[in-house]
């Protein structure tokens, strides 16, 4: 772990709100700590640099940070479970699917520290046992990825322990040839009583142990009495009529969207999952029929849990910050030092509520940084030169110093696999996220000229441009969009993305799209934006979850029959497949993908058009944007087109299209455009699809859309000291969309 490291409860804030950071420290020595308003992230020394500004307030210590541990791990607890279980004999039943060994792991645990019992696997994946001491293992183990009915059976007048598992096969045991089934039983001492309101764990046994349970878990069943085994193979069986036997009965179909468990069983030993495991995924006796959680509740009857799920560290609170009436909306952070340590923690001040201090809002992409926080590039794991250059060119630009494939037990992305190799489709923000940070780097650049920033930090190129040609904005986030909807942008003319504004709710984009119909001026400064579609935890803010569906650049991709969010039910995946394109909004979208590198734009005839003419006011060059501290020009990485098929309107102009791509980035379409390895949707040649179209069109409201349609544009306003075209132009389209005067779309 990092001698020092922090988080904040919320990423956005009001003036009268109060924000709390919680710190670890494991250093020994005295923390210092700095409010400062973040006018550059950038270490780049042949950029701006990081550029802050210390505030004359500081937050209230509430306590001295100290050393804390990482709760990872997924898992439920029941507070309490029947009395009548107590000294008698029991018999502990479910459905499971592990997806990793490796190690001892626990599924079922029942344990007051002197008596109990616990079921789980060793590490080859062998069941077993742990009752009052004694210990049993079968000698055959389980398939990892294969559905199994495992049971424990404590007999009191015996005394005698016995557990077995049985292969399933489309919910019921499998008779096939070669599948797995096993059994084992000892003679044990009279169990003494478990300590009433001794709690029971599903999916690990002593959460500091770390003996986590990795894969899915089905029909947790407990029943006061020693069932026999006609019992337990209806039970294997699925027939209900053992059921109604139970004292405990985890239904875990129901309250998907949830933090709860709920027994269907006579006592209602209700339990609470921590670390969000994966819900609304397929069961046991899933078939294929019904690709809806909602249609088949029995058919998702299951839990995924992962012994490496984090969705709150749980650090005590060490400083808090009312923010004081009046504090201007901008990108501020909170800078903290310890001995040789520092660490800083990024956050946004925004207006308050009801209220607009500027005409120009600048949506901070407050979800799409959660979603890939801590994200681990693949080439750390399996290039170490990249890795050095990594480190060495951090330590010569004095950038942040952590890199979160050294420090995986803060969570990763979801752009990386758990340990059991299935995808990460939770995130959160209540964990450091070490790559939204001041100064982070997250492409090494082998001449150490292009800064290789991304999200939080290449934003910062925007607020930059934005402090120095003197634009008055406010900042709002992702979550108050959410929140507020088209309320809030209602009180502004203008509204800027940054340069990856790519993960949005529904209510995200329905009010962006009222806010440009009725008369918005939305300036659209990134690529792969408005892509994927999110739901949010309903219980608890900075939650997030993707479902990686069909279609689309994905890292992972959705196990079939799992597209279906858990938190709100609705369909996830592209916002396309959800017949939202994003060139519906922006005129623009995702259509290729290369390396980390940037090419420039080519102006087009429609540049000269009377509409849009004004754009390229002091920029007489046919080439723009050649130039730039993201991949060394302004247009790369990703790019997004125009498409009438798609929704781009019939008026809209592409101004300047992107060429001459480098080679050295292998480009690609994405999935969604191809059809055959020689055929586009388009029915074009793949080739002619990969470039950036610069796009402007006016709405019927008297708003008007600019779209730059590339990752790294914004990387391009700060070169030359901010005296560039790429600057020119914006500059041009800012303060025309901030005029009060209303834009005409062309007769038809």
């Amino acid at each position: 772990m990092l001698p020092l490291a922090a988080y904040a409860d919320r990423l956005s804030v009001r003036p009268g709100q109060t924000i709390h950071f919680h710190v670890a420290s494991a250093t020994g020595a005295d923390t210092h700590i700095e409010l400062v308003r973040v006018i550059s992230a950038d270490a780049n020394p042949n950029g701006p640099g990081i550029v802050l500004a210390p505030l004359s307030v500081a937050p209230d210590t509430i306590r001295q940070p100290s050393a804390q541990a990482v709760p990872y791990g997924s898992y439920a607890v029941v507070p309490a479970l029947p009395p009548t279980l107590g000294g008698h004999s029991t018999t502990i039943a479910c459905r499971v699917l592990p997806t990793a060994f490796g190690r001892e792991r626990t599924l079922l645990h029942h344990h007051d520290g002197e008596s109990g019992w616990s079921l789980g696997f060793d590490e080859h994946g062998a069941l077993i046992a742990c009752v009052n001491g004694l210990r049993l293992r079968t000698q055959q183990a389980l398939k990892a990825g294969v559905w199994a009915f495992v049971w424990l059976r404590i007999d009191v007048d015996g005394p005698q322990a016995s557990i077995g598992h049985r292969a399933l096969h489309l919910g019921l045991p499998d008779d096939r040839p070669g599948a797995r089934q096993d059994r084992a039983s000892s003679a044990i001492d009279a169990p003494a009583p478990i300590a009433p309101g001794t709690p029971m764990h599903i999916g690990c046994g002593i959460p500091e142990r770390h003996d986590h349970f990795s894969g899915r878990v089905e029909q947790p069943t407990l029943f006061a009495g020693a069932l026999g085994d006609i019992a337990l193979n209806a039970l294997a069986n699925g027939e209900s009529a053992v059921l109604e036997q139970a004292i405990a009965h985890w239904d875990l179909a129901r309250e998907p969207g949830s933090s709860r468990i709920v027994d269907v069983g006579p006592h209602g030993c209700h339990g609470r999952l921590v670390n969000s495991p994966t819900r609304a995924v397929t069961g046991s006796r899933w078939s294929g029929r019904e690709m809806r959680w909602r249609d088949a509740p029995a058919d998702y009857a299951a839990i995924h849990f992962h012994d490496d799920d984090l969705s709150d560290c749980q650090w005590p609170a060490c400083y808090a910050w009312q923010v004081p009436e009046g504090t201007r909306s901008a990108v501020y952070a909170l800078r903290l030092r310890s001995g040789a340590h520092e660490e800083n923690v990024p956050f946004f001040v925004v207006p308050p509520k009801g209220k607009a201090t500027a005409p120009i809002a600048v949506l901070a992409s407050t979800f799409t940084y959660t979603v890939y926080g801590n994200n681990v590039r693949p080439e750390w794991d399996r290039d170490p030169t990249w890795q050095q250059g990594w480190r060495d060119q951090s330590a010569a630009w004095g950038a942040y110093p952590a890199n979160p494939g050294d420090h995986r037990e803060y969570g990763l992305s979801t752009y990386d696999l758990h340990t059991d190799g299935s995808g990460i489709g939770i995130a959160s923000w209540h964990r450091p996220m070490l790559n939204v940070r001041i100064g982070y780097i997250t492409y090494p650049d082998e001449p150490l000229r292009a800064s290789g920033l991304r999200h939080f930090p290449a934003d910062t190129h925007l607020i930059a441009w934005l402090d120095k040609h003197g634009h008055e904005v406010d900042i709002i986030s992702d979550q108050e969009l959410h929140d507020e909807g088209v309320s809030l942008l209602s009180r502004y003319r203008v509204l800027m993305t940054g340069s990856h504004p790519e993960y949005h709710t529904r209510p995200m984009i329905d009010a962006i799209t009222q806010f440009r119909d009725r008369g918005g001026r939305l300036i659209y400064l990134g690529g792969n934006g408005f892509y994927w579609k999110i739901a949010l935890d309903p219980e608890r803010d900075g939650i997030i979850e993707i479902r990686r569906a069909e279609g689309g650049i994905r890292a992972w991709a959705a196990e079939p029959g799992e597209y279906y969010h858990q938190f709100d039910g609705e369909y996830g995946g592209l916002w396309r497949r959800n017949g939202r394109p994003p060139q519906q909004l922006a005129g623009v979208g995702f259509t290729a993908q290369g390396n980390f590198l940037g090419s420039y734009y080519r102006r087009c005839a429609a540049a000269d058009d009377p509409r849009a003419a004004w754009i390229f006011a002091g920029v007489d060059d046919e080439i723009i944007g050649r130039h730039g501290l993201s991949g060394h020009g302004a247009a790369g990485f990703e790019l997004d087109r125009a498409d009438p098929a798609l929704g781009t309107p019939e008026h809209a102009l592409v101004l300047a299209r992107s060429e001459n791509h480098p080679p050295e980035a292998p480009w690609i379409l994405v999935p969604e455009e191809m059809l055959t390895h020689l055929l586009t949707v388009p029915r074009v040649p793949a080739r002619e699809l990969i470039h950036a179209d610069m796009t402007f069109f006016e709405t019927a409201g008297g708003g008007a859309v600019f779209s730059t349609g590339s990752i790294t544009f914004c990387g391009s306003l700060v070169t030359n000291g901010f005296d560039n075209d790429c600057s020119r132009i914006l500059d041009n389209v800012v303060r025309r969309f901030a005029d009060a005067a209303p834009f005409e779309p062309p007769s038809r």
